[in-house]
């Protein structure tokens, strides 16, 4: 299966530990296009129906549900933990998910 950037993926994220985002949930996969060719695993930020405000966290709007992408709990998974495919953020959305990244991890 073709993964590509911003696209969002139905991910088994079990086991964890502790505070870690559980279950199998949606994802947006963060690692770049080349990336995601040539490796096993996949940087994916996971995503919530509920979420206060934080400022790491984007709301998004996917299947008609809100929900918020956790860039505070980026991880890196293996690409057999992906299920399927479910679509990608809007242009403004990855905007946002950039922003957010940028802000969090680089600024």
């Amino acid at each position: 299966m073709e993964l590509r950037q911003y696209q969002i993926v139905l991910v088994n994220l079990d086991p964890t530990q502790v505070s870690e985002i559980k279950k199998t949930r949606p994802c947006v996969i963060i690692s770049p296009n080349e990336m995601n060719r040539h490796l096993q695993t996949i940087v994916v930020a996971p995503m919530t129906s509920s979420s206060k405000p934080y400022p790491t966290r984007v709301e998004v709007n996917h299947n008609n549900t809100s929900g918020w992408v956790v860039i505070d709990q980026i991880r890196s998974v293996d690409r057999t933990r992906i299920i399927h495919p479910f679509g990608s953020l809007t242009e403004a959305e990855i905007a946002r998910v950039k922003a957010v990244i940028k802000e969090t991890y680089v600024d």
